[in-house]
């Protein structure tokens, strides 16, 4: 019953959703995995520190946008708007990846990575 209140090919209320969330994410030029927080998430933090450097300066500069554009209370302009892809994924994987670590850390007895000490 879950999946199908969640996928928006499926249902027309995640539908209308994931277009509102869209138009918002395009005016300011940012993409989904762009509200992931390092600082609240160690495993977010973790697969950041893993991704090539480009990807995550080009994230640093959509947020420093986003936030320049906010303080100016303005938006993207339209021709640009058009351009952005706010749910194109670059963290997910990564995300994922460190998920199934931490699961085999835990399964396995050890400390998990953010615990460990130096002896």
């Amino acid at each position: 019953m879950s999946s199908f209140l969640l996928n928006p090919s499926r249902n027309w209320f995640a539908k209308q959703h994931c277009k509102a969330v869209s138009k918002r994410l395009r005016k300011y030029g940012l993409r989904w995995d762009d509200l992931y927080d390092p600082k609240e998430d160690l495993d977010i933090k973790e697969a950041l520190d893993r991704l090539p450097r480009e990807i995550v300066d080009a994230r640093h500069q959509r947020l420093k946008r986003a936030m320049d554009l906010s303080m100016k209370h303005e938006y993207l302009p339209e021709d640009l708007q058009a351009l952005q892809t706010p749910f194109r994924s670059y963290l997910q994987d990564m995300f994922a990846l460190v998920k199934r670590e931490n699961a085999e850390r835990e399964a396995l007895g050890a400390l998990p990575l953010y615990q460990r000490t130096i002896p």
